[in-house]
Protein backbone atom coordinates (compact mmCIF):
# COMPACT_ATOMS: atom_id res chain seq x y z
CA UNK A 1 0.00 0.00 0.00
CA UNK A 2 1.41 3.61 -0.69
CA UNK A 3 1.89 6.07 1.94
CA UNK A 4 -1.52 8.03 2.32
CA UNK A 5 0.04 11.15 3.87
CA UNK A 6 2.62 11.02 0.78
CA UNK A 7 -0.32 10.19 -1.93
CA UNK A 8 -2.52 13.22 -0.14
CA UNK A 9 0.21 16.05 -0.41
CA UNK A 10 0.92 15.02 -3.97
CA UNK A 11 -3.21 15.64 -4.87
CA UNK A 12 -2.60 19.12 -3.24
CA UNK A 13 0.03 19.92 -4.71
CA UNK A 14 -1.61 19.17 -7.88
CA UNK A 15 -4.38 21.15 -7.20
CA UNK A 16 -2.43 24.27 -6.50
CA UNK A 17 -0.24 23.80 -9.51
CA UNK A 18 -3.52 23.79 -11.50
CA UNK A 19 -4.47 26.59 -9.68
CA UNK A 20 -1.68 28.89 -10.42
CA UNK A 21 -1.03 31.53 -12.64
CA UNK A 22 0.43 29.97 -15.11
CA UNK A 23 -1.63 26.34 -14.87
CA UNK A 24 -4.60 25.83 -16.26
CA UNK A 25 -6.87 28.57 -17.50
CA UNK A 26 -10.39 26.03 -16.81
CA UNK A 27 -9.20 24.87 -13.62
CA UNK A 28 -8.23 29.03 -12.44
CA UNK A 29 -11.84 29.86 -14.35
CA UNK A 30 -13.81 27.76 -11.57
CA UNK A 31 -15.44 28.92 -7.81
CA UNK A 32 -17.77 27.31 -5.91
CA UNK A 33 -20.83 28.07 -7.66
CA UNK A 34 -19.25 26.52 -11.24
CA UNK A 35 -18.33 23.13 -9.25
CA UNK A 36 -21.60 22.42 -7.52
CA UNK A 37 -22.92 20.09 -10.52
CA UNK A 38 -19.59 18.24 -10.70
CA UNK A 39 -19.22 17.65 -6.68
CA UNK A 40 -23.02 16.39 -7.24
CA UNK A 41 -22.12 14.45 -10.45
CA UNK A 42 -18.99 12.80 -8.82
CA UNK A 43 -21.00 11.65 -5.63
CA UNK A 44 -23.38 9.45 -8.09
CA UNK A 45 -20.79 8.32 -9.53
CA UNK A 46 -19.25 6.49 -6.16
CA UNK A 47 -22.90 5.13 -5.87
CA UNK A 48 -22.84 3.94 -9.65
CA UNK A 49 -19.50 1.64 -8.53
CA UNK A 50 -20.71 0.96 -5.11
CA UNK A 51 -23.65 -0.64 -6.48
CA UNK A 52 -21.63 -2.71 -9.13
CA UNK A 53 -19.47 -3.88 -6.17
CA UNK A 54 -21.94 -4.86 -3.95
CA UNK A 55 -23.63 -7.25 -6.60
CA UNK A 56 -20.43 -8.73 -7.66
CA UNK A 57 -18.02 -6.29 -9.72
CA UNK A 58 -14.77 -5.36 -9.39
CA UNK A 59 -13.63 -2.94 -6.84
CA UNK A 60 -10.70 -0.72 -8.30
CA UNK A 61 -13.01 1.45 -10.13
CA UNK A 62 -14.69 2.36 -7.09
CA UNK A 63 -10.82 3.78 -5.89
CA UNK A 64 -11.00 5.59 -9.22
CA UNK A 65 -14.60 7.30 -8.64
CA UNK A 66 -13.13 7.86 -4.74
CA UNK A 67 -10.32 9.49 -6.02
CA UNK A 68 -12.66 11.94 -8.11
CA UNK A 69 -14.77 12.95 -5.43
CA UNK A 70 -11.69 13.27 -3.59
CA UNK A 71 -10.48 15.58 -6.76
CA UNK A 72 -12.99 17.99 -5.82
CA UNK A 73 -12.75 18.05 -2.15
CA UNK A 74 -9.47 18.85 -2.47
CA UNK A 75 -10.37 21.36 -5.26
CA UNK A 76 -12.84 23.28 -2.83
CA UNK A 77 -9.97 23.32 0.19
CA UNK A 78 -7.63 25.18 -2.20
CA UNK A 79 -10.51 27.53 -3.32
CA UNK A 80 -10.44 28.20 0.28
CA UNK A 81 -6.92 28.51 1.08
CA UNK A 82 -6.48 31.11 -1.77
CA UNK A 83 -8.93 33.23 0.53
CA UNK A 84 -7.32 32.42 3.81
CA UNK A 85 -10.45 30.60 4.78
CA UNK A 86 -9.03 27.21 5.60
CA UNK A 87 -7.02 24.70 3.43
CA UNK A 88 -7.04 20.75 3.03
CA UNK A 89 -5.43 19.94 6.64
CA UNK A 90 -8.51 22.63 8.06
CA UNK A 91 -10.44 19.87 6.60
CA UNK A 92 -8.77 16.66 7.84
CA UNK A 93 -8.64 17.82 10.96
CA UNK A 94 -11.62 19.36 11.37
CA UNK A 95 -13.79 15.64 10.63
CA UNK A 96 -10.72 14.29 12.48
CA UNK A 97 -11.72 15.61 15.68
CA UNK A 98 -15.35 15.42 15.35
CA UNK A 99 -15.00 11.58 15.06
CA UNK A 100 -12.92 11.08 18.12
CA UNK A 101 -15.51 13.73 20.12
CA UNK A 102 -18.43 11.23 18.68
CA UNK A 103 -16.87 8.13 18.98
CA UNK A 104 -15.72 8.58 23.38
CA UNK A 105 -16.58 4.57 23.62
CA UNK A 106 -13.51 4.52 21.13
CA UNK A 107 -11.49 7.18 22.35
CA UNK A 108 -12.27 7.65 25.83
CA UNK A 109 -13.48 5.80 28.94
CA UNK A 110 -17.24 5.35 28.05
CA UNK A 111 -18.45 2.21 27.53
CA UNK A 112 -21.87 1.42 25.28
CA UNK A 113 -23.43 -1.72 25.06
CA UNK A 114 -24.21 -1.69 21.55
CA UNK A 115 -24.74 0.61 18.19
CA UNK A 116 -27.71 1.62 19.11
CA UNK A 117 -26.64 3.47 22.14
CA UNK A 118 -24.02 4.49 20.00
CA UNK A 119 -26.10 6.05 17.97
CA UNK A 120 -27.89 7.98 21.07
CA UNK A 121 -24.97 8.96 21.82
CA UNK A 122 -24.13 10.58 18.69
CA UNK A 123 -27.34 12.85 18.91
CA UNK A 124 -26.49 13.60 22.17
CA UNK A 125 -23.13 14.91 21.64
CA UNK A 126 -24.29 17.16 18.69
CA UNK A 127 -26.86 18.59 20.40
CA UNK A 128 -24.08 19.46 23.01
CA UNK A 129 -22.15 20.55 20.20
CA UNK A 130 -24.86 22.72 18.66
CA UNK A 131 -25.57 24.38 22.01
CA UNK A 132 -21.67 25.41 22.75
CA UNK A 133 -21.75 27.02 19.41
CA UNK A 134 -24.97 28.69 18.85
CA UNK A 135 -26.69 28.75 22.82
CA UNK A 136 -28.92 26.68 21.48
CA UNK A 137 -29.64 22.09 21.43
CA UNK A 138 -31.98 22.83 18.29
CA UNK A 139 -33.27 19.89 16.55
CA UNK A 140 -32.91 16.52 16.11
CA UNK A 141 -33.77 16.84 12.74
CA UNK A 142 -30.80 19.47 12.13
CA UNK A 143 -28.05 18.18 9.64
CA UNK A 144 -30.58 16.34 7.39
CA UNK A 145 -30.05 18.36 3.99
CA UNK A 146 -32.93 19.89 2.57
CA UNK A 147 -31.38 19.53 -1.04
CA UNK A 148 -30.81 16.15 -0.98
CA UNK A 149 -33.22 13.62 -2.96
CA UNK A 150 -36.88 13.59 -0.83
CA UNK A 151 -36.79 9.42 -0.28
CA UNK A 152 -33.15 9.80 1.36
CA UNK A 153 -34.36 12.77 3.38
CA UNK A 154 -37.43 10.66 4.17
CA UNK A 155 -35.11 7.80 5.55
CA UNK A 156 -33.18 10.04 7.16
CA UNK A 157 -35.49 12.02 8.81
CA UNK A 158 -37.18 9.26 10.70
CA UNK A 159 -33.57 8.07 11.49
CA UNK A 160 -32.89 11.31 13.50
CA UNK A 161 -36.08 10.91 15.15
CA UNK A 162 -35.88 7.16 16.43
CA UNK A 163 -32.83 8.70 18.04
CA UNK A 164 -34.22 10.22 20.89
CA UNK A 165 -37.32 7.36 21.03
CA UNK A 166 -39.38 8.62 18.33
CA UNK A 167 -39.93 5.32 16.41
CA UNK A 168 -41.76 2.16 15.82
CA UNK A 169 -40.82 -0.90 17.98
CA UNK A 170 -41.35 -3.15 15.46
CA UNK A 171 -41.28 -4.09 11.70
CA UNK A 172 -44.66 -5.32 11.85
CA UNK A 173 -46.33 -1.61 12.94
CA UNK A 174 -44.67 0.54 10.40
CA UNK A 175 -46.18 -2.17 7.57
CA UNK A 176 -49.48 -1.88 9.70
CA UNK A 177 -49.35 2.13 9.04
CA UNK A 178 -48.35 1.71 5.52
CA UNK A 179 -51.62 -0.12 5.15
CA UNK A 180 -53.01 2.58 6.94
CA UNK A 181 -51.75 4.79 4.20
CA UNK A 182 -52.15 3.22 1.21
CA UNK A 183 -56.50 2.86 2.43
CA UNK A 184 -56.26 7.21 2.93
CA UNK A 185 -54.71 7.01 -0.34
CA UNK A 186 -57.54 4.79 -1.67
CA UNK A 187 -59.98 7.66 -0.75
CA UNK A 188 -57.86 10.37 -2.48
CA UNK A 189 -58.09 8.61 -5.54
CA UNK A 190 -61.64 8.46 -5.25
CA UNK A 191 -62.19 11.72 -4.30
CA UNK A 192 -60.13 13.06 -7.59
CA UNK A 193 -59.14 16.04 -4.76
CA UNK A 194 -55.26 17.07 -6.58
CA UNK A 195 -54.26 18.37 -3.04
CA UNK A 196 -55.64 15.63 -1.22
CA UNK A 197 -53.87 12.71 -3.57
CA UNK A 198 -50.51 14.75 -2.96
CA UNK A 199 -50.48 14.69 0.02
CA UNK A 200 -51.78 11.19 0.80
CA UNK A 201 -49.06 10.21 -2.22
CA UNK A 202 -46.88 11.87 -0.17
CA UNK A 203 -47.79 9.67 3.23
CA UNK A 204 -47.31 6.53 1.55
CA UNK A 205 -43.38 7.23 0.16
CA UNK A 206 -42.66 9.10 3.64
CA UNK A 207 -43.76 5.35 4.87
CA UNK A 208 -42.30 3.46 2.88
CA UNK A 209 -38.89 4.82 3.51
CA UNK A 210 -39.67 4.13 6.80
CA UNK A 211 -40.05 0.66 6.38
CA UNK A 212 -37.27 0.72 4.35
CA UNK A 213 -35.21 2.15 7.35
CA UNK A 214 -36.39 -1.02 9.86
CA UNK A 215 -35.72 -3.29 6.97
CA UNK A 216 -32.04 -1.96 6.83
CA UNK A 217 -32.29 -1.75 2.93
CA UNK A 218 -32.00 1.98 1.73
CA UNK A 219 -34.75 3.60 0.14
CA UNK A 220 -33.11 5.24 -2.39
CA UNK A 221 -30.45 2.61 -2.75
CA UNK A 222 -33.78 -0.10 -3.39
CA UNK A 223 -35.39 2.37 -5.91
CA UNK A 224 -32.23 3.01 -7.57
CA UNK A 225 -31.63 -0.87 -8.15
CA UNK A 226 -35.85 -1.04 -9.66
CA UNK A 227 -34.28 1.45 -12.14
CA UNK A 228 -31.33 -0.19 -13.14
CA UNK A 229 -33.48 -3.45 -13.66
CA UNK A 230 -36.58 -1.61 -15.13
CA UNK A 231 -33.69 0.22 -17.46
CA UNK A 232 -31.97 -3.06 -18.28
CA UNK A 233 -35.50 -4.99 -19.22
CA UNK A 234 -36.83 -2.39 -20.85
CA UNK A 235 -33.62 -2.22 -23.37
CA UNK A 236 -34.31 -6.25 -23.99
CA UNK A 237 -37.83 -5.43 -24.72
CA UNK A 238 -36.56 -2.76 -27.39
CA UNK A 239 -33.89 -5.41 -28.75
CA UNK A 240 -36.70 -7.81 -29.47
CA UNK A 241 -39.23 -4.91 -31.08
CA UNK A 242 -36.52 -4.15 -33.49
CA UNK A 243 -35.58 -7.77 -34.09
CA UNK A 244 -39.04 -8.70 -34.89
CA UNK A 245 -39.02 -5.45 -36.60
CA UNK A 246 -42.26 -3.71 -35.23
CA UNK A 247 -42.49 0.07 -36.47
CA UNK A 248 -41.85 2.61 -33.51
CA UNK A 249 -44.35 2.97 -31.14
CA UNK A 250 -46.54 0.26 -33.05
CA UNK A 251 -46.10 -2.60 -30.47
CA UNK A 252 -49.44 -3.76 -29.03
CA UNK A 253 -49.33 -4.02 -24.87
CA UNK A 254 -49.86 -8.00 -25.38
CA UNK A 255 -46.70 -7.55 -27.35
CA UNK A 256 -44.45 -5.51 -24.46
CA UNK A 257 -45.70 -7.70 -21.89
CA UNK A 258 -44.77 -10.95 -23.57
CA UNK A 259 -41.27 -9.48 -24.33
CA UNK A 260 -40.97 -8.21 -20.94
CA UNK A 261 -41.62 -11.63 -19.76
CA UNK A 262 -39.61 -12.97 -22.05
CA UNK A 263 -36.42 -10.51 -20.51
CA UNK A 264 -37.62 -11.58 -16.49
CA UNK A 265 -37.48 -15.27 -17.63
CA UNK A 266 -33.74 -15.09 -19.29
CA UNK A 267 -32.52 -13.49 -16.24
CA UNK A 268 -33.76 -15.84 -13.65
CA UNK A 269 -32.32 -18.49 -16.05
CA UNK A 270 -28.79 -16.51 -15.69
CA UNK A 271 -28.61 -16.30 -11.31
Amino acid sequence: MANAQAALDRLVDIMRRLRAKDGCPWDREQDLRSLRPYLVEECYEVLDEMDRVAYGGPWRPLAEELGDLLFQIVFHAQLASELKEFDMADVCNAISDKIERRHPHVFGEQKVSGSTQVLENWAKLKADERKAKTGKAGSVLDGVPTGAPALQRAERLTEKASRIGFDWKEVGQVRAKLDEELRELDEAIASKDRDALEHELGDVLFTLANLARHLNTPAEDALRQANARFTRRFHGVERRLEAAAVPFGKATLEQLDGYWNEVKAEERAKR
